[in-house]
């Protein structure tokens, strides 16, 4: 009968053991998990540590999602005994050997996962933000290309980093979008027809609703203005017009359809879903405040995938990491895009893709924009919640946006938490994002026009 007395040893210390030729001693082989990349992508594949019976065990993204299917099973060794339990020296011995679990391909580019990080820790750098995250997807399938937040922990030493950043903050943290949730409630008010690109409303001043009063980002009104306009300006006044129109069922039933308020189902373990509160308890000025992002939480995935229903035509797809499995025989499973719903029409779909291109080419952020390239896109601001109130002086930051416009390769989504340099979005965040977007042109030879 043997008992193990150390596990996972190094082979320096497997070879410097088996010098000593001592009696009894023997060796066998175990799996270890190998980080090739160091801290690379982290977040999204999680790390392999104990459980409660020392048995490894994959934790958080990847590693926790499909950790039976990873692990295999484990070998045994049956050994004949007597009637009291001592094994039979001369007995029979039963070796089964343990079969290694399933291989995973991913949707994740180690190019474009390097890209982003890289960029990402420059930006955070520059901009003085205190937390920051990047996901790339492509619209049409849902295959999640690349993501980063930082900071962030090394997996081969997990156990030396604060619990909380093993959490991915990409689908397990919440924020208050801000103004690129804009880009949703004109597509519907598009799609229910109440208003088109062109509709125009009087911005002469600040709106009251309910006792509360809503001004311009910048106090500055702009006369007549058409819905275009309105997100050109990223005016919150405009965009109360447009949740008025709307009306609280269809907006609430507008934002259920594009998925918030439940999970994404994505194959990542860690991933929270934020609630939409009661039908019954939103107020006029609920309404209102969220029609500009604010007052309203979701996840960076929930915001991104709702914008890539948008560049995909009104589809909204299913977001996945993996798209195949290969068993140990060879056998290659595959994780087909799954099409949830068609949240809007192909007709509204390109109409708001157009006003995100021209919120780009017009907008605050024009100055950082890839010359020769139709993006689409949105800046937001958000202030932060603090103890019942908004911090004037704490924002979130983001942009959200896809290229080439006409047929989206990329979908990305950039949040920076209090950047100290700025607290705009189109300041901080677009810049951020274009810089990427201009390594992505680049990396899949998209050119320009």
């Amino acid at each position: 009968m043997w008992v193990p007395i150390l596990h996972k040893a190094v082979k320096d210390t497997v070879d410097r053991l088996k010098a000593l030729n001592e009696k009894g001693l023997g060796f066998e082989p175990e799996p270890k998990r190998y980080y090739p990349e160091a801290s690379m992508a982290a977040h999204f594949l999680g790390f392999v540590g104990l459980d409660q019976n020392g048995m490894d065990r994959g934790y958080f993204g990847l590693e926790g999602f499909y950790d039976r299917e990873l692990k295999g099973k484990e070998g045994s060794l049956q050994i004949e005994k007597d009637v009291q339990g001592n094994p039979i020296l001369i007995g029979q011995t039963y070796r089964v050997d343990p079969q290694d679990g399933r291989n995973l391909i991913v949707w994740v580019d180690r190019s474009v996962q390097a890209i982003v990080e890289k960029r990402l820790k420059d930006g955070m750098e520059k901009y003085g933000a205190k937390e920051g995250s990047v996901v790339v997807m492509d619209p049409k399938t849902g295959g999640i290309v690349a993501m980063a937040s930082l900071p962030s922990y090394d997996p081969r030493t997990y156990f030396t980093s604060e619990k909380g950043q093993y959490i991915n903050p990409v689908v397990g943290s919440t924020y208050e979008p801000g103004s690129t949730f804009k880009v949703l409630i004109m597509a519907a008010g598009i799609n229910e027809k109440v208003i088109t690109p062109t509709t125009t409303m009087e911005e002469t001043g600040p709106v009251e609703v309910s006792g509360y009063t809503i001004r311009t980002w910048n106090n500055k009104y702009n006369g007549t203005v058409a819905m275009t306009d309105v997100l050109v300006h990223s005016s919150n006044v405009g965009m109360v017009y447009v949740s008025q129109k709307l009306g609280k069922e269809k907006l609430l039933s507008s934002l259920k359809n594009f998925g918030l308020g439940k999970p994404t189902n994505v194959d990542l373990e860690d991933e929270s879903a934020p609630q939409l509160r009661e039908d019954k308890e939103w107020r006029d000025i609920d309404v209102a405040t969220a029609s500009f992002g604010q007052g309203i939480a979701v996840t960076p995935l929930q915001m991104i995938r709702a914008v890539s229903a948008i560049a995909n035509g009104g589809s909204l797809m299913e977001p996945h990491v993996v798209k195949a499995m290969v068993d140990t025989n060879g056998k290659t499973t595959q994780v087909p895009p799954k099409k949830i719903r068609q949240v809007i029409t192909r007709k509204t779909a390109e109409e708001v893709t157009e006003m995100m291109v021209a919120s780009v080419e017009q907008g605050e952020a024009k100055f950082a924009k890839p010359a020769g390239y139709r993006i689409a896109g949105k800046t937001g601001t958000a202030q932060i919640p603090v103890e019942g109130h908004y911090d004037e002086t704490k924002t979130i930051a983001s942009f959200v946006g896809f290229a080439p416009a006409d047929n989206p390769k990329f979908v990305m989504l950039v949040t920076l938490r209090e950047p100290s340099s700025s607290q705009w979005g189109s300041e901080t965040a677009a810049p951020l994002f274009f810089n990427i977007a201009k390594d992505l042109f680049l990396y899949y030879g998209i050119a320009p026009k």
